[in-house]
């Protein structure tokens, strides 16, 4: 089966003009155009497509290794007094000049067929290579198709020293080519600064503005007057992280009845708005003097390639830690208000609105004069966290944000429906943990010293304010519910999350674009098969330069529709290898509804009324402790027919389908359950039942350093997602998790009574899942979970009238 896939989203058709035009830009358009034959034309192209051959003969040979059909190699029509190309043959040579194998991974006559499988675009309306007007189409063509290794041809040229030229260019600028910035710029000649950006922030209570250290790596093109865009990334590990080993909460523990509590989301928005934030009354500074140069120079590296990318294309890129990072001030607080203020004052430094100093004591300011004024956030996870909340504050000068992995609200980050539940991987950490881990001041010893009592006083309000106890919805999570200020976000958002990803769960991303369509704001949404990870480095994707198109647009304003061009949804099929779809919407209200309802051990059509309770006892944690499991180990087995937890979970399953199923959105579970004690929790688990090679959640590396991000600059691995190499019987799709006692929302409780039943009704982290022919669906109804819920240590029986229970599956057609 053929599985190489090479998708360009980003890639738009242009007019005869707009392509002279470019080609004149990149200096591929010979001066004498107008008067030049064609046959010339042809080999100007030719000779300039191999940039690394300096000399005719060095040229001749490389041409020499290239056939365009069968009895003609590129050099013998280089030589060629008179010449025309078949669209045939023109394919051929595009495939090899492209890194593709002729015998290995095409034949000389199946490139048309080839191109089409890889999913690359074809040349439209023309059947010769011969007038002017065709080869300078097919030119421009070429140089915009992705090469094997998923680079664009012209920047695999670029990373040959295509470029090269313009890096002394005594009047820097970009250049935009096919509406994308081209990798014009020697990134290795970067300048590395460092200065320190005063908030309006005192967290560390002594009496002075926190001030945020903050690195920039910017083009040495700034120094001989361009003026760029930045990307930013807000990153609390930039500068460490500690163990926080030691501080993790103990899982094996019994669930608390919680007291009746009655209240309303407004009371809680009015507690939060008044929880202190640590400002301080902006205050005017004695400026000792002002300056240009900066006095400290960075010895940090990146730590996002998408970033390394943009550098060689003339983006500089910033870095800051936030408050209570090692060389700034303050301290962490974990999502809270503060936090996204300390990230917003580095934009405002950006812009121009706020003041920064070359040194934390003598109070020489200095501004970001190398910078027009645009900044991009990007980052994955804690990082696209801060840029989602950066975004809603509608700061001026931030123009988008790429949020990858990113978290809208803490509270569904680290806990559901009434419950205290861990990311993956996690179990154990909450707010006060993630604090202390990104606390990098604590490797200073003299600077902790100072603020050891403020750092432990506020550790104290954040295990208070998390409230492990109940695990509900309140005024602290509230402040850190970035979601109830999207009406604020002036700038469009790029969303990418993994469909695999079980640390920030589905929930996050699925809400915060829900609410963006509610506000009629612009934002585009990309889904991966992959857990916790970015997809820059994906091949059969061209992110990177769907990045590029989008940032060309938002950070410079150059009108390439990036808009239209790239798709509102994108979503890697679960089901075929290296397959991506495009869609108007995910997770639509309105898509239409599949119901089942529950029978002994079937998800049925049609309801069965029968006297039908089946009970479950919740004391697998004994089982999983004696049996030493991990939680991927405990995950396998729950799901399989027979199990070591088989009396700890009720099991239902679909007949085999009829055809395929796309779920899409927010599956929904009724169900009507008692416990024999005066609380309780369900959890859900849906999972596709059926023997199938599945695509692997970590993306396999297909050639290390094989993506290279600019001329003599940095490399990337190459990655794909690949189906495993043998089948598997089943694989979860998604699950869900509430207390009994938040039966009707996250931030009341309600009384339990023992043995009584009472309906559940809620909706498992949201999905898009493609369900094959001859598959199963099934759900698991079950209590603990290992990787992510307390491990309960009290047994407890739990009965559910299957009667009164429903599953809602949303679909696409």
């Amino acid at each position: 089966m053929f599985y190489l896939k090479l998708y360009q989203f980003a890639h738009y058709e242009t007019t005869n003009d707009q392509r002279l035009a470019d080609l004149s830009n990149i200096n591929l358009l010979p001066d004498n155009y107008n008067k030049i034959s064609e046959n010339d034309l042809f080999n100007y192209f030719i000779q300039h497509l191999f940039p690394e051959q300096l000399t005719t003969t060095a040229l001749l040979e490389a041409l020499d290794h290239i056939l365009i059909n069968s009895a003609t190699t590129l050099k013998i029509f280089y030589q060629a007094t008179t010449k025309t190309l078949e669209v045939s043959d023109f394919y051929n040579l595009t495939l090899q000049l492209l890194g593709f194998e002729v015998g290995v991974d095409f034949e000389l006559d199946q490139g048309q067929d080839y191109l089409q499988n890889l999913e690359l675009p074809l040349l439209k309306n023309i059947e010769r290579i011969a007038t002017k007007a065709s080869i300078v189409e097919a030119t421009y063509y070429l140089l915009t198709l992705r090469c094997k290794n998923g680079l664009i041809f012209l920047d695999e040229l670029a990373n040959r020293g295509f470029f090269n030229d313009f890096f002394q260019a005594k009047a820097p600028r970009f250049i935009i080519f096919n509406g994308r910035l081209q990798a014009t710029f020697d990134a290795t000649k970067t300048l590395r600064e460092v200065v320190y950006v005063k908030s309006d922030l005192d967290t560390d209570q002594d009496g002075k503005p926190d001030l945020l250290e903050t690195t920039i790596f910017r083009p040495k093109a700034t120094d001989a007057g361009l003026r760029t865009p930045v990307l930013y990334t807000a990153n609390p590990y930039f500068k460490g992280t500690n163990d926080m080993t030691a501080s993790l909460h103990d899982v094996q523990t019994t669930l608390e009845t919680k007291p009746v509590l009655k209240t309303s989301l407004a009371t809680l928005h009015q507690q939060s708005q008044n929880q202190p934030v640590d400002q301080l009354k902006p205050t005017s500074d004695t400026i000792q003097e002002t300056t240009q140069t900066a006095e400290i120079q960075s010895t940090e590296e990146n730590i996002y390639s998408l970033n390394d990318y943009f550098l060689a294309r003339g983006l500089a890129t910033v870095y800051a830690g936030g408050i209570g990072t090692r060389n700034s001030d303050g301290i962490r607080t974990c999502g809270s208000p503060a936090e996204t203020y300390a990230a917003t004052a580095v934009i405002e430094w950006l812009h121009g609105d706020r003041i920064a100093y070359t040194n934390k004591t003598d109070h020489i300011a200095i501004k970001a004069w190398w910078c027009n004024g645009n900044v991009a956030m990007t980052g994955k996870s804690y990082l696209g966290t801060l840029a989602t909340a950066a975004a809603t504050t509608g700061v001026p000068g931030l123009k988008t944000i790429i949020s990858e992995s990113a978290i809208s609200s803490w509270y569904d980050y680290y806990r559901d429906n009434g419950l205290v539940v861990a990311p993956e991987a996690c179990q154990g950490e909450d707010a006060d943990v993630l604090a202390i881990d990104t606390f990098s001041r604590l490797k200073d010893a003299a600077d902790y010293q100072k603020i050891k009592p403020v750092f432990e006083q506020s550790l104290a309000a954040l295990r208070t304010g998390q409230d492990r106890t109940t695990g509900n919805y309140n005024a602290f999570w509230d402040a850190r519910n970035y979601r109830k200020n999207v009406a604020n976000i002036k700038c469009p958002i790029l969303i990418v999350h993994g469909l695999n990803d079980w640390n920030v769960k589905l929930r996050n991303p699925g809400k915060l674009w829900a609410a963006l369509k509610a506000q009629q704001l612009p934002a585009k949404i990309f889904l991966h098969q992959g857990q916790h990870v970015y997809m820059n480095n994906i091949r059969s994707i061209d992110f990177n330069d769907m990045a590029n198109l989008w940032l060309t647009d938002k950070l410079l304003n150059y009108p390439n529709h990036s808009d239209t061009i790239l798709p509102n949804v994108l979503i890697q099929d679960n089901a075929q290898a290296e397959t991506w779809h495009h869609y108007h919407d995910w997770g639509n209200a309105e898509n239409p509804v599949r119901r089942f309802a529950f029978s002994k051990n079937e998800l049925v059509t049609k309801p069965l009324r029968t006297d039908n309770v089946q009970t479950f006892v919740d004391n697998g944690t004994k089982t999983f402790l004696a049996r030493k499991d991990t939680e991927q180990q405990w995950l396998q087995q729950i799901m399989a027919d027979t199990s070591p937890y088989q009396t700890n979970r009720l099991q239902f399953k679909t007949q085999p389908l009829s055809a395929d199923l796309y779920i899409d959105g927010d599956i929904t579970l009724t169900a009507q359950i008692a416990s024999n004690v005066a609380h309780g929790f369900l959890s859900a688990m849906v999972i596709d039942y059926g023997s199938s090679r599945r695509l692997q959640p970590n993306p396999t590396i297909l050639e290390r350093d094989g993506l290279k991000l600019g001329y003599n600059w940095h490399t990337e691995d190459l990655k794909e997602f690949q189906l495993s190499n043998r089948p598997t019987p089943y694989k979860m799709i998604t699950k869900g998790h509430i207390n009994l006692q938040n039966r009707l929302n996250s931030y009341e409780n309600q009384a339990v009574t023992p043995n009584a039943f009472y309906t559940l009704h809620f909706e498992l982290q949201p999905t898009h899942y493609h369900l094959l022919a001859g598959h199963q669906l099934g759900i698991l109804l079950y209590a603990t979970d290992m990787g992510m819920t307390i491990r309960s240590t009290e047994a407890i029986t739990y009965q559910v009238d299957l009667n009164a229970c429903q599953l809602a599956v949303p679909y696409i057609k």
